[in-house]
């Protein structure tokens, strides 16, 4: 039973506990009420970013004067705010233990109508700081909404061996040369193709500082690249098993800057996120015993897309290139004379020897590891095997789609003389929080299953090789 491509809505933004905003401070007036470690640090804080920041407070700690007396920016005042103090400021901070000056300050702030934020005292603030990722002029902020800012050092912490202090030196050279980008002739799609190349280079050389040298040969291929720019673009891109941590960094870079996305059923909604807001999301549900959008049709989809000058990514489970009818989609896009990549993902086999524990391979009972699948295009099990090779006890056999011919399957097998002992592994949604593992030999797993509600996508896993002695 056939089905038709079904855009899906992305207007529908999930609720957010804070709104994300980055406030430059340049030149702006910033006070600061406290004179503890805390109010020393907002200073720094703040004046790092050109801010003209006054601290208020009758009795300063030494890093406090400290700060005020090596930042031009910064000055000291040696009493308590008062709410003449608030005229012309943009923003304030309080970091104080005590709680009448913290209600002071307040009160007063309410007065004069400027947004004050007091540490420790969420309630109590018109905004909450984050943890702060300093790669400026990249910066990136983790906030959980004040309920505990030591799970969001943790975040940062993980976020920051993603993103290297080297990495400022790209996030510079994009603030530099984008006047001459913008200068150099090439239209909106060019820019962003520029862009796009950029980007890859600064992953792929993450450690080398960019030159203008980078700038004209990242121009010049865009350029060069001409009319293939216009015409739009597809990348496969294999989205994992399931987990969404294991689709590839580069797969989630072309999510990122889509258009339009293509994705199966079987592509779970935390990964689709990675998408930008504004790219198109079409489900084309390829999907096993399950109604489908023909393959004819998704492969003219992609087609047309791209002809629209849109970057199109299909987003396949697993790994694109393994039972995914990515050859059509290739060949087709050829045929048209446009752009095709394939980026790889990690395939449900390897998923499931993960979930098991055992490798796929033994330098004494298997040098061999064969991928087939048991659902032929009509849905029937194939009976074109080479089953000898099948059978072969020194091979381990990965079988996708084998849930409702594995009887036949184990049948076949047994005929061909591989032993009934063998060990076998059915593992449903490889890599998910709803896993299972079925254990059991080529002889019996079909009975162990037999009464099992099976309702996500399976694994089947056959050798020696996955014995656990």
């Amino acid at each position: 039973m056939n089905r038709k491509a079904d855009p899906i809505a992305t207007d529908a933004m999930q609720p957010l506990e804070t709104l994300p905003v980055f406030y430059p401070l340049e030149g702006k007036r910033v006070l600061v009420i406290g004179g503890g470690e805390g109010a020393a640090w907002k200073a720094d804080l703040v004046a790092a970013t050109g801010a003209r920041v006054e601290i208020f407070t009758s009795s300063p700690c030494a890093r406090v004067k400290e700060i005020a007396e090596t930042r031009s920016n910064v000055s000291l005042h040696l009493r308590s705010v008062h709410v003449e103090d608030f005229a012309n400021a943009i923003l304030a901070f309080g970091a104080t233990f005590d709680d009448a000056e913290a209600d002071h300050a307040r009160k007063i702030a309410d007065e004069a109508g400027v947004p004050l934020n007091l540490a420790d005292r969420p309630q109590m603030s018109d905004f909450i700081m984050g943890a702060i990722v300093n790669r400026s002029p990249l910066v990136i902020g983790v906030s959980t909404g004040g309920a505990s800012p030591v799970f969001a050092q943790a975040v940062r912490g993980r976020i920051e061996t993603l993103v290297p202090a080297s990495f400022a030196a790209w996030a510079r050279a994009a603030q530099a040369w984008r006047p001459q980008i913008l200068l150099s002739g090439l239209d909106f799609v060019g820019r962003r193709e520029f862009w796009r190349r950029f980007t890859r280079l600064a992953f792929q050389d993450i450690e080398t500082k960019p030159t203008d040298a980078h700038r004209e040969d990242l121009l010049a291929q865009t350029q060069s690249a001409g009319q293939a720019i216009a015409q739009g673009r597809v990348t496969l891109v294999g989205a994992g098993p399931g987990d969404p941590e294991l689709i590839t960094l580069k797969g989630m870079r072309a999510l990122a800057g889509a258009d339009v996305v293509l994705f199966d059923d079987l592509v779970p909604a935390s990964i689709l996120d990675f998408a930008r807001r504004e790219a198109t999301r079409i489900n084309v549900g390829k999907r096993g015993y399950a109604p489908s959008v023909p393959q004819e049709e998704i492969t003219a989809l992609l087609v047309s897309l791209a002809r629209e000058g849109k970057h199109v990514v299909r987003l396949k489970g697993g790994d694109p290139m393994i039972f995914g009818r990515a050859n059509e989609e290739i060949t087709a896009m050829r045929r048209a004379g446009m752009e095709i990549e394939v980026i790889p993902g990690v395939t449900a086999a390897c998923a499931g020897a993960a979930a098991i524990g055992a490798s796929l391979t033994s330098r004494e009972t298997a040098r061999r590891v064969q991928f087939i699948t048991a659902h032929s295009k009509d849905g029937d099990f194939p009976e074109d095997f080479e089953w000898r090779a099948l059978a072969d006890p020194r091979a381990t056999t990965a079988v996708y789609m084998g849930h409702r011919t594995l009887p036949a399957l184990s049948a076949r097998l047994l005929k061909e003389g591989l032993p009934a002992e063998t060990p076998a592994y059915l593992i449903e949604r490889a890599s998910s929080p709803e896993e299972k593992v079925f254990k059991g030999t080529i002889a019996d797993l079909p009975q162990r299953i037999a009464e099992q509600n099976l309702s996500g996508p399976v694994m089947l896993l056959i050798g020696r090789a996955l014995s656990e002695e």
